[in-house]
């Protein structure tokens, strides 16, 4: 009985990470939303990095969480690092990209709790008298990463931030 157990076991250990193999190399997620604000307006509250306190979906989670901005004071070579709980974890961001208020691209590493690199990118896309503010972040996908993703989906985990996110950036744009 015992064997045919631990035979059991191993068969779903051996499922899951086949499963986890099969998954893709790269993730991608990506929300939008629409902003009555022109492009001038939006893009310095992704460019200065102390502007994301009125919109990130994160900087309210840990009340103590350190930030420290280095580098340039917004726009390419703009850095801040954060360290905080379990929520937030610690990390840092670089802009590597903002050479127009129509893009702006984010370098971004998690060093906790678990390590992953991906890259972010704020696309601002005039239509009239509003902006179509496209936020997407993509990145590899290390084996753990795909053996995560066997239970749980990135873009429903990510995605919803990104919705939150982006309601709050409107606001703030649309002041």
């Amino acid at each position: 009985m015992i064997k045919k157990i631990a035979l059991g076991v191993l068969a779903i250990i051996v499922l899951i990470l086949g499963l986890a193999a099969m998954q893709p190399d790269s993730f991608e997620v990506r929300r939008s939303i629409a902003v009555k604000a022109p492009p001038e307006k939006i893009a310095p509250l992704l460019t200065d990095f102390r502007q994301w306190a009125s919109w990130s979906p994160w900087e309210k989670l840990d009340p103590n969480m350190k930030r420290t901005f280095t580098g340039a004071p917004s726009g390419k070579g703009a850095v801040y690092e954060w360290e905080g709980n379990s929520d937030v974890g610690k990390g840092r961001m670089e802009i590597i990209d903002a050479s127009t208020p129509a893009k702006t691209v984010v370098k971004l590493a998690f060093l906790e709790p678990v390590e992953s690199h991906s890259t972010t990118e704020f696309t601002l896309t005039p239509q009239g008298d509003t902006t179509t503010v496209t936020w997407n972040m993509h990145g590899p996908m290390p084996f753990l990463s795909k053996l995560m993703t066997v239970f749980m989906n990135m873009d429903d985990m990510i995605g919803k931030d990104f919705d939150k996110g982006l309601a709050q950036l409107k606001t703030a744009a649309e002041k």
